[in-house]
């Protein structure tokens, strides 16, 4: 893969989207690592994708091996102990003054007979991409979407086990959640409100129900919409990358959030927590890369994690972060 910085990527992006040239990219959490490339040019054997039905999956790659029988998923979490250190921290911030809500993230190893491929396969997800012997992601999570001139955003914030009783109850008035929710909806209005006009909330909170291994999980989302300029294609790099990054996988305000998010972590995001996504010579879509796993030397690591707010209490964070280490695959 080649790789673009931040400067190269926009203007790459501003070239081929002038030209209604399709594209691909992938945008990592600190724009520094950066992936366009033409439909054309991309080659299935290195970069497989399916973005919200347009996808490069051929004849080759649909002949697949079946889910392993028993299929094995043995994640190896941080302990509580480690968790609540960078939990401190980050609520020590927030009751500071300096973040209002903060996503903090961990990495896990997880044994597994799956592979990368095979969960890429496998997985049922809006967004998928698999990049050879790397990651994997299959993301529930739109970024932004542009459709004849309309940019519309999907934050998603809240989580809970479908199976609990009065699961959607539950969620939809859990204080915490919904405080959480507005902060992230003013954050992603505000980002909108940089590259377009007549920015409205259209939907709030919103359930979603996820299928995963471990069974079903509820998601509220939000659907946020403006009207973009009309020589928006001759600018969309700078449109994209100034709405980096994501605010669900931040918080706010940005700049200082992710001053504390480095802070807190111990290893680095990379592509997780970026973008991925196409431009078909007319209209955009994108996801935010989280449900992420990655190849390390040591093996696979999921990497998960939650927004943290004043409310936030570290054992409920804790278990939130171990419910995400999942893969759609059922």
């Amino acid at each position: 893969m080649r790789l673009y910085d931040k400067q190269k990527a926009v203007k790459c992006i501003n070239t081929l989207a002038r030209r209604g040239e399709p594209f691909i990219f992938l945008i990592d959490y600190l724009q520094e690592k950066n992936y366009v490339e033409e439909v054309k040019n991309v080659s299935s054997a290195e970069l497989l994708y399916n973005l919200n039905g347009f996808t490069n999956e051929g004849k080759f790659h649909k002949q697949q091996d079946g889910i392993p029988e028993p299929l094995e998923w043995q994640p190896a979490p941080v302990s509580f102990k480690e968790y609540s250190s960078a939990f401190e921290h980050v609520k020590k911030n927030i009751l500071a003054g300096n973040s209002f809500l903060t996503n903090l993230t961990f990495q896990t190893p997880v044994s597994t007979n799956l592979t990368l491929e095979n969960i890429y396969h496998h997985s049922r997800a809006l967004y998928k991409v698999w990049v050879k012997e790397q990651f994997v992601v299959f993301s529930p999570e739109s970024f932004v979407r542009i459709n004849n001139g309309m940019i519309s955003s999907f934050p998603m914030k809240g989580t809970i086990n479908a199976s609990i009783p009065n699961a959607r109850h539950t969620l939809l008035n859990d204080e915490k959640e919904a405080a959480e929710h507005a902060t992230i909806v003013d954050l992603i209005r505000n980002d909108l409100s940089m590259v377009a006009t007549e920015v409205a909330v259209k939907r709030y909170r919103y359930i979603d129900t996820l299928q995963t291994n471990r069974g079903p999980i509820l998601q509220t989302s939000s659907e946020i919409c403006g009207k973009l300029p009309e020589d928006y294609r001759t600018h969309l790099g700078n449109i994209l990358f100034s709405m980096l990054p994501a605010g669900s996988i931040t918080g706010a305000p940005k700049k200082k959030t992710m001053q504390i998010i480095g802070e807190a972590e111990n290893y680095e995001r990379g592509f997780y927590t970026g973008i991925a996504g196409y431009f078909d010579g007319k209209d955009l879509d994108s996801g935010v890369m989280i449900r992420f796993i990655e190849q390390q030397e040591q093996g696979l690591c999921f990497k998960s994690g939650g927004g943290i707010t004043s409310m936030s209490d570290a054992g409920n964070e804790y278990e939130e972060m171990k419910q995400k280490i999942y893969v759609p695959v059922y």
